[in-house]
């Protein structure tokens, strides 16, 4: 667990010489430098002195109060894939159409082809949007077939992705390679042409079909029926027991290792309880045969709300009942949008590193259990690349200050620092952007493939997979840098599974994130400078609670003792910074 008084430099120390190295200083300069403006702008370094801990520890985020399974969903570092628009390994079978702007030829062959890349991002779990069979070409909408979240059959992978053996060999080569993979489950709503027992398995004869209405009130967001779409009414029995079926056979049948679950506020809480149950048993039952993989059972749910009450009570259930026990952290993701980056109006709404940990995003309301997911991007928002460019934060073509190169390493850090599991949208790792977004698209978005909800599906781009795509240099050293974070994360439990003690003066301070991670043994001071300013961080060792010697986990050869009762640490403009504390 590295815990040594000296932390030796290891093949990470390196892999962070080298990205460094590479982007003529990447991560903002040693945080042993001298006046650099890192971020641009500014030249004045930004003095801050801490001498007494006013603080608090967020006890409700320690990853692992749960049972020992839950406890298990902390280290997850997940890689989402729009499969119609990430990589094209089979073109006999390409959709062609869809919403956003990437040619819609995804399919699960190119998944495969692109399993090593994935892996060197330092992920250990993929997260497929929806693979089962859509119908497509019999509905109103050919672009929604595409994207997989109106399904026609559950039990049929789709022709125009693969087939069910070509989804069973992408499992297994996945797990070969040490990477866990979930599905995308969309049990609230389905196709209009739905055949939901046309390719049932013999192991399930006698299911019954699931109960469709035509409006399911669920006391979030009715559910309305379409030429499209089909609601599910679980006040039938019918409908729970087929989606208990569903969810805990992909467990038993191709050893998926859990499921993502769209629009969960779909499913009442009690339902997601005993489908929870059944793919816990299912998983359970893997590994009392000795399976190694598809033993895991995770579930975590999309609901989208900045409202935290919200996000549990529909979620998470309370304490007494559980519903599930994982929910996307977006409470944080649009704390850590105002922080470092910017949110979809479009203006700079860049404030201050008090969002990271706020009354309305410090997970204070979530049960014990609750694992927080936290992430950057997903399919149905702009990418962090795009928000950056609209509110003039960035570009990835300005050299001059690497400000957009900047603030993707800074966000990347602040969700290392994160307990819980993370997940990154596919291109994250590279900055990927849509050229021509920063001006939002109102009129006729849909056929330019440039709403703001489906605008972040472009292209997969994998070095010697996609055709004519080499990586820029400074994509390069994203990718390594993420790599090195993750590898971080792995090598030091207090990050994915430790409190968070945030460490700030009776006024929090506007500018620095400072927080110390504990998981028994291992203790990590984080700072994460959200200004475009050097700072020097002045912190008495009684504020820190500790007096030995900090050792940068990112840079060994830093190390920093306490001098006259207090630390002195530099913190590069907009970046974050890892000390173990000895």
């Amino acid at each position: 667990m590295m815990n040594s008084a000296v932390f030796k430099r290891t093949s990470l120390a390196m892999m962070m010489a080298l990205a460094l190295a590479a982007c003529g200083g990447g991560g903002g300069g040693s945080d042993n430098g001298g006046g650099n403006n890192g971020g641009g702008g500014e030249v004045t370094d930004y003095a801050l002195t801490i001498s007494s801990n006013a603080g608090k520890t967020a006890d409700t985020l320690i990853c692992n109060q749960g049972s020992k399974s839950s406890s298990e969903f902390c280290g997850l570092r997940m890689y989402q894939i729009m499969v119609e628009a990430y990589v094209n390994g089979d073109p006999t079978i390409d959709y062609d159409t869809g919403y956003g702007p990437s040619k819609h030829k995804g399919d699960l062959q190119g998944i495969i082809n692109s399993l090593d890349y994935i892996k060197s991002t330092g992920v250990n779990a993929l997260w497929l949007t929806p693979v089962f069979d859509s119908c497509a070409g019999q509905t109103a909408d050919p672009k929604l077939e595409a994207t997989g979240y109106f399904a026609c059959d559950y039990f049929k992978i789709d022709p125009k992705f693969g087939t069910n053996s070509k989804f069973q060999e992408l499992v297994t080569k996945a797990h070969e390679k040490g990477l866990y993979v979930f599905l995308d489950g969309v049990f609230g709503h389905a196709s209009t042409k739905l055949k939901p027992l046309a390719n049932l398995p013999a192991s399930l004869a006698g299911l019954s079909a699931p109960k469709t209405a035509a409006s399911v009130p669920n006391g979030y967001n009715t559910c309305t029926a379409s030429t499209t779409q089909a609601c599910f009414d679980y006040s039938d029995s019918a409908t729970l027991e087929y989606f208990k079926a569903v969810a805990a056979y992909y467990v038993s049948q191709y050893g998926i290792d859990g499921w993502r679950l769209d629009q969960a506020y779909q499913v009442p809480a009690t339902a997601w309880a005993e489908i929870r149950a059944s793919v816990e048993q299912a998983s359970a039952d893997r590994a009392a045969n000795g399976e190694k993989w598809g033993t895991l059972g995770y579930m975590v749910a999309e609901v989208w709300d900045g409202n935290q009450s919200k996000v549990s009570s529909l979620a998470y259930g309370s304490a007494s009942k559980p519903a599930l026990k994982s929910a996307f952290n977006f409470p944080l993701y649009y704390g850590m949008l105002q922080a470092i980056g910017a949110e979809n109006g479009g203006a700079s709404t860049s404030k201050d590193a008090t969002s990271l940990f706020a009354s309305w995003n410090d997970g204070s309301v979530y049960p014990a259990f609750a694992t927080p997911n936290l992430f950057l991007g997903n399919h149905d928002v702009p990418r962090f690349g795009d928000l950056l460019q609209r509110a003039n934060m960035g570009n990835p073509t300005d050299s001059s200050t690497g400000e957009y190169w900047l603030r993707h390493k800074a966000a990347f850090s602040f969700m290392t620092a994160t307990s819980g599991p993370i997940t990154f949208y596919y291109g994250e790792e590279i900055g990927d952007q849509l050229d021509g977004f920063s001006t939002a698209v109102t009129s006729n978005c849909a056929d330019l493939g440039r709403c703001d909800d489906h605008v972040s599906r472009t292209d997969g781009k994998v070095p010697g997979v996609t055709a004519g795509y080499t990586a820029t240099a400074q994509q390069t050293d994203l990718k390594t840098y993420l790599a090195a974070l993750l590898k971080l994360r792995d090598d030091h439990p207090a990050l994915a599974y430790g409190s968070l003690t945030r460490i700030y003066q009776a006024t929090p301070d506007a500018q620095v994130f400072i927080a110390r991670k504990d998981a028994t043994s291992d203790n990590v001071l984080y700072l994460l400078n959200t200004k475009k300013t050097d700072a020097v961080v002045t912190l008495s060792t009684a504020a820190l609670g500790a007096t030995g010697e900090l050792v940068n986990l990112l840079d060994s050869s830093n190390t920093i003792a306490a001098s006259g009762g207090n630390y002195v640490i530099k913190v590069p403009a907009l970046t974050g910074s890892f000390y173990q504390i000895n």
